[in-house]
């Protein structure tokens, strides 16, 4: 029965790779150079946003974004499934430095608003959601190794929600357009730029919370505590 499951996936393998294969040949023999940058130019008014990075990434190629969110949500369930804590939130492993606690009562407040800001700059600027939820995990870190509780990084509805926010907003948004009678991920006219704003923000507050669960779920040093006694 195994050999047959072997023998069955490897011929689904191959065949799937021969059809890659002609697809991408098929591609390079079709004479096409299209002007990217030109096309890009003349349709960046339509996109909703001025910068042509989130115009592609969250428009004219949001369904490559929507699936690395998806990705990114994946990864982070399998990492917290896979801590060796039971509580991704120990209080044990937190860390009592008092200069980091006090210079966190004046990074954290900061680190907030430049993600705010990175989150507002992304429709006519370098910016976006992915850098504004790396800033937003990083201020999660500082936070947790100075020792400030973090309950909502407990296994829970909090926690759930937070991973699956943005993706959810993102395919919500999605549907709801294809209800619509639109194609799928396609804006309707003069609200693109409202709803690139509302996917980006749900998408800012999961990347934040799912590489601050990644972090908080990765295993601890192996190296053992002294005893007591022991210098």
């Amino acid at each position: 029965m195994r050999r047959w499951l072997l023998g069955l996936s490897l011929l689904a393998c191959v065949a799937f790779t021969l059809l890659l294969l002609a697809t991408v040949w098929a591609i390079a023999a079709t004479p096409f150079t299209p002007d990217l940058p030109a096309l890009l130019a003349s349709r960046l008014g339509d996109s909703g946003v001025e910068h042509a990075v989130t115009a592609v990434l969250l428009n004219f190629r949001s369904y490559d974004t929507l699936l690395e969110i998806g990705v990114l949500v994946i990864a982070a369930m399998a990492g917290i499934s896979l801590a060796a804590t039971s509580s991704l939130e120990d209080p044990d492993l937190r860390s009592s430095d008092a200069l980091l606690y006090a210079l966190q009562r004046w990074f954290i407040p900061l680190m907030l608003l430049l993600c705010g800001y990175l989150l507002w700059a992304g429709s006519h600027r370098p910016g976006g959601a992915f850098q504004a939820g790396a800033v937003l995990a990083a201020t999660g870190v500082l936070m947790r190794l100075g020792g400030l509780p973090m309950d909502f990084i407990r296994p829970g509805g909090l926690l759930r929600l937070g991973l699956v926010l943005g993706f959810a907003v993102f395919l919500l948004v999605a549907v709801a357009g294809a209800l619509d009678g639109s194609p799928f991920l396609a804006y309707p006219p003069g609200l693109a730029g409202p709803l690139i704003l509302l996917i980006e923000t749900g998408l800012a507050l999961s990347i934040g919370m799912i590489l601050l669960a990644l972090f908080v779920a990765a295993p601890v040093n192996g190296a053992s505590e002294p005893e007591e006694g022991e210098s």
